[in-house]
């Protein structure tokens, strides 16, 4: 199984394939893309302002649609229109440097055109804000389907360079909800809503920020405080591991794929070692974990490695990754899985050609990495599979 391999460099091709996996119309992805396959040519970051361009023109357009339809009280139908536009206004800013102009106009039109699309459409999705410190982390909660009182819940983190929103339109909230569990996307720091407009930067004890998460849910009363698991898609699979290994309350665990060191990451990326998420991407990192240079983001990032913490985790933990991933070796999943020793439960699952989910995070086929997941957490937090 292959990813969508549309543009000459991985790069754009995995922006293609997130878009297309999270509810993009494969004619308005073609409309937006074949005017920029010669711009393509030129290598990841060149074009991106072009990309931005074409992307945000159909994105428009859809906006201007879904107006007529609410004009006519067809806000059914205008719905998907403003999520489809949201999600390539998200798309479009993703592709862009740090700086680059209209990145966050772009942002904010996304986070509008999300919040009126998924509330005409009558989405299972309300935006909520998480105390954090002096400032709190924005996050989208899903609620789950049949259950009576307090329901099993899952926190589900962003990786480097996702928002809270593309976590939503993974379709894991609406997996589990399927199953009983609640779900909550979070933009943590570093990430979403919490980098670009609380200037939260990333950094690598994420317990620090885990706990506040935890606390959150747990005094809610439609969330069964001793049943809360945790997850991470990308960077995110350091990230659920370091809270799972420091927040003993968490009940459960999965990374949907592994990020054992992502330190040593970098150092292979100097060297043109594997694939990058995002064009522009040293000036991307260096945003993320507010850094003024090269030196203090390696500095920074020195601390981004699960050696010493996967043994502190005492629950069920999962950890997955496609066989075939493009930017995070396969080895670092069965470093994580070999580490969880005091692990009740623990299990490891590689996707391969037979099914799919093959590249990174499943960039070629998401439905059975969110499947998988999903089951996993209706078995160790008491959801449903049938």
């Amino acid at each position: 199984m292959a990813m969508f391999d549309y543009f000459p460099n991985y790069v754009w091709n995995l922006s293609v394939s997130i878009a297309m996996a999270s509810g993009a119309e494969l004619g308005e992805i073609m409309d937006m893309c074949q005017p920029l396959l010669a711009k393509a040519q030129a290598g990841e970051d060149a074009g991106t302002m072009d990309f931005m361009r074409e992307w945000m023109k159909v994105a428009d357009k859809l906006v201007d649609l879904a107006s007529e339809d609410e004009a006519e009280g067809r806000l059914l139908s205008a719905g998907p229109k403003l999520q489809r536009a949201a999600l390539y206004y998200f798309t479009a800013e993703r592709m862009q440097g740090h700086g680059h102009p209209g990145r966050m106009e772009t942002f904010d039109k996304a986070l509008a055109a999300f919040a009126k699309g998924t509330q005409f459409s009558r989405d299972n999705v309300e935006r909520v804000l998480v105390p954090y410190g002096d400032l709190h982390l924005p996050a989208l909660y899903t609620r789950a389907e049949g259950v009576d009182g307090p329901a099993p819940t899952v926190v589900y983190l962003n990786g480097l360079d996702s928002c809270k929103e593309l976590l939503y339109w993974s379709r894991l909230p609406h997996a589990l909800a399927k199953r009983g569990i609640s779900t909550l996307c979070v933009d943590q720091p570093g990430t979403g809503e919490s980098l670009r407009k609380l200037e939260q930067y990333a950094h690598f004890d994420s317990e620090k920020w885990g706990t506040p998460v935890f606390d959150f849910l747990g005094a809610r009363d439609d969330v069964d405080e001793n049943r809360i698991g945790i997850t991470g898609i990308s960077l995110g699979g350091y990230y659920a591991p370091r809270v799972c290994a420091n927040e003993p309350r968490f009940a459960s665990g999965a990374v949907w794929g592994a990020n054992h060191n992502w330190a040593e990451v970098q150092q292979r990326r100097l060297k043109r070692e594997g694939e990058n998420p995002v064009p522009h991407y040293w000036k991307h990192v260096e945003w993320v974990f507010g850094a003024k240079d090269s030196a203090e983001f390696f500095q920074k990032a020195e601390g981004m490695n699960l050696n010493g913490q996967m043994e502190k985790i005492r629950v069920p933990f999962l950890v997955t990754h496609g066989a075939q991933d493009r930017q995070i070796a396969l080895d670092y999943a069965h470093q994580s899985y070999d580490q969880l020793v005091n692990s009740p439960k623990r299990a490891l699952k590689i996707f391969t050609p037979r099914e799919g989910g093959v590249e990174h995070v499943g960039a070629d086929n998401m439905s059975f990495g969110r499947d998988y997941i999903a089951d996993w957490f209706a078995e160790t937090l008491g959801g449903r599979t049938s």
